[in-house]
């Protein structure tokens, strides 16, 4: 059976050692419970930190925790020293890439040395995955921790299944830049198969990030690596539904909680359960409150917020302060409003026993959830979940990657205050029947997609990535392959190559006017032409005057703009069918006005098209400009015989009834071949892996989807190919 190897930071096992005795016990909370009943079904492994500092330890004992936890938890853990503790946890993680993602730029650290702490432990995840880790295993590696184990693994075990997902937000590209270290992050996730977020607004900064700073475009995202393909894919984390919807509460508790109520006089109550953390936006949540008592002052005596705060990173100073504020704050409000009967807010700093959690859960009348930033928050769906009788209001922060699924909860703004105050109110005053309807909707989702369905989605779709890898990988361009064809070339007798120029032969530029040939090139075209078995075409996209200025020197055929022009090795220039271009004059100051709106585009004109590109315009606005200006350009040339093509970082407008596919036949048809290869990189060589006989050998340059039988991977990779072809040796014995 395949194994699952799961990575996080922490073991869903805490080991802790007290007066020379160790212990063990299940973590509460977190990707550990949440997973504990998904992982167990499958051939699990779980990699990751046992909680226990290796300054605590021994080596005699460190076997021992190694042995217990492999045999009672099926875990394999590696022991972090107090000092990777501080910097890599509390450091790097915890005061620069959580505040960062979380969009409070001013609590971000850029400190190297707590980089380098990041790297390094890393590696100490890589070494210890390692250790056990075999080619056929699926590896699953959670969390921003370990952003940079996916490449860290992909190196040493190349045709593995490896899956990444970021629990917490992706920021926006203009938050994510400020990171120093933000190409080594990206290069590490992507490093995966499959890459999963929580919600696509992540997918969607996540794909910017990789366009604007690695050049990397994706398709439905799906990403083209420079070796293979990446997939980006949004999967929303459910819960354990039943978990909670069946849970019992505990019943003296939840007496008690209503016997205060009842004494208080307690009408309504308000729920706030958080883990202390400035994301989560507590001290915003109490001033609300504090405000909505004011604007609604008869609810006044009549509501109670219950809040629970529990503690987290209690060592950092942001937090310590976070604590110290909210303690005044709920001071602040008892006093100014409180009375000898009634609390406004009953403050509990505090982790809750699951009894306890549930009992508030389903005596909350509104639970109000409105967090600055969240990655998710499953407490919206926990409450929700445990309400056997589908009662009760949930106000939730639009912030939250919850917001995504709950749409039918109140949806607020968490720094509009009185948008929530006024949400409150809402929620207060909504009928018994409006909340069962609103909440039987949101019940059934999260008990469709739980957190079993969303791990077995995941797994689902990094099967169907391995699967779509794999397809793509059989036509990669192998030595067997390529000496087949070396073989297949060097028998025949009369040969046809075509050859695409921009991304095929030379790799693309800035400025189309660079991409002149160099010296390797020029000397393999040379090569390739002394052979008067060969016939070497050229059909590129590019105007009739710079190939002929570029190549024209060298014995080849040429097509030029896509197939509007043809020349003969030693022949002029014709067209294959007549075209006019008046259209031009109409369609030419269009583009013009998109070169004046997109800093970095310009418009080149050919002899019978019209191309605007945009490969030095800013990634983001070029491609938003791209869509827009085909758009225009669609709806003039609806009645004209034109189409308007996108290529890599262009926009076209041409004749429609011309193509590379169509022009190929100008010389297929010349004579008998017994050896044809077109190479071509975008969708314009399409029609000509389309157009060449069936038997013909097709290669697209770059992976990704398309009609030629193989894949080089660049144009380096064209050129080794050629240079083997224009080696002249016999061929070999099949």
């Amino acid at each position: 059976m395949q194994r699952l190897l799961l990575i996080s930071n922490r073991l869903p096992v805490t080991v802790e050692k007290r007066k020379g005795e160790i212990s063990y016990k299940q973590s509460i909370g977190g990707l550990a419970t949440g997973l504990s009943s998904f992982y167990q079904t499958y051939n699990s492994i779980w990699f990751g930190w046992c909680g226990l500092p290796s300054n605590n330890t021994k080596g005699v004992e460190r076997k021992k925790i190694e042995k217990h936890l492999r045999e009672n938890y099926n875990s394999y853990t590696l022991f972090l020293s107090k000092n990777d503790q501080r910097l890599f946890y509390s450091g790097f993680c915890n005061k620069t890439i959580w505040p960062l993602y979380h969009y409070f730029t001013d609590y971000a650290e850029f400190n190297n040395d707590l980089w380098q702490s990041y790297l390094r432990v890393n590696r100490l995840f890589c070494s210890k995955v390692l250790e056990i880790a075999q080619p056929e295993d699926i590896i699953w590696i959670h969390d921003y921790h370990l952003m940079l184990l996916p490449e860290m693994l992909r190196e040493k075990l190349p045709g593995t299944q490896i899956g990444f997902f970021l629990h917490i937000p992706f920021p926006s590209y203009e938050i994510f830049r400020l990171l120093p270290w933000r190409l080594q992050i990206l290069k590490g996730v992507l490093g995966a198969d499959l890459i999963g977020f929580h919600t696509y607004d992540y997918v969607r900064h996540f794909t910017s990030s990789v366009r604007r700073l690695l050049g990397f475009e994706h398709t439905f995202g799906q990403i083209s690596l420079e070796h293979r393909l990446a997939k980006v894919d949004a999967f929303p984390m459910g819960i354990d539904f039943n978990r909670f919807a069946k849970a019992k509460a505990d019943a003296k508790w939840v007496y008690d909680l209503h016997e205060r109520c009842r004494q208080e006089n307690v009408c309504k109550v308000i729920l706030s359960i958080d883990r202390l953390d400035y994301t989560k936006g507590i001290i915003q949540r109490l001033k609300t409150f504090q405000y909505f008592l004011d604007k609604y002052p008869d609810y006044q005596e009549k509501v109670t917020l219950i809040l629970i705060a529990v503690p987290s990173r209690t060592s950092v100073k942001t937090y310590q302060l976070q604590k110290q504020q909210i303690d005044e704050l709920v001071g602040r409000i008892n006093g100014q409003y409180g009375t000898i009967g009634w609390m406004p807010v009953w403050y509990f700093y505090r982790s809750m026993p699951f009894k306890h959690l549930v009992a508030l859960y389903r005596m909350g009348d509104v639970a109000m959830v409105t967090p600055l930033r969240d990655g998710m928050n499953l407490v919206a769906k926990e409450y929700l979940a445990s309400r056997q009788d589908n009662e009760g209001v949930l106000v939730l922060s639009e912030m939250a990657g919850a917001a995504c699924e709950l749409s039918e909860s109140i949806i607020v703004n968490p720094n509009n205050m009185e948008e929530v105050a006024d949400a409150l109110e809402l929620a207060l005053t909504m009928t018994e029947q409006e909340q069962r309807e609103r909440n039987k909707v949101m019940k059934n989702r999260l008990k469709r997609y739980n957190v079993v369905t969303w791990a077995e989605d995941f797994m689902d779709r990094l099967s169907h990535a391995r699967t779509l890898r794999d397809e793509l990988g059989a036509r990669i361009l192998t030595e067997d392959t390529q000496q087949y064809i070396e073989n297949e070339y060097l028998k025949s007798e009369n040969r046809l190559i075509f050859l695409d120029y921009d991304g095929t032969l030379v790799p693309f530029t800035s400025q189309p006017e660079m991409a002149v040939p160099d010296e390797e090139l020029s000397g393999l075209l040379q090569y390739l032409t002394e052979d008067i078995k060969n016939t070497v075409v050229i059909i590129s996209g590019r105007d009739r005057q710079t190939l002929k200025r570029w190549l024209g020197n060298f014995n080849v055929g040429m097509s030029a703009e896509h197939g509007v022009w043809v020349k003969e090795k030693s022949g002029h220039w014709h067209m294959l069918e007549p075209i006019q271009d008046a259209w031009k004059d109409e369609i030419r100051p269009v583009m013009e006005r998109y070169v004046d709106r997109t800093p970095g585009s310009l418009v080149e004109e050919k002899s019978f098209s019209l191309v605007w590109h945009y490969r030095r315009s800013d990634p983001e606005l070029g491609l938003i400009r791209a869509r827009e200006l085909k758009d225009t350009l669609l709806g003039l040339t609806a009645n004209l015989n034109l189409v308007v093509s996108e290529g890599s970082k262009v926009l076209e407008v041409k004749h429609g009834g011309v193509n590379k596919g169509r022009a190929s036949q100008f010389w297929t048809m010349e004579k008998r071949w017994d050896f044809i290869m077109a190479v071509g990189d975008d969708w314009t060589d399409e029609d000509l892996f389309e157009g060449i006989p069936d038997w013909a050998f097709s290669i697209k340059v770059g992976v990704g989807l398309s009609k030629a039988k193989f894949y080089v991977l660049n144009h380096k990779h064209v050129r080794q190919l050629l240079s083997r072809l224009g080696q002249k040796k016999k061929p070999m014995v099949k």
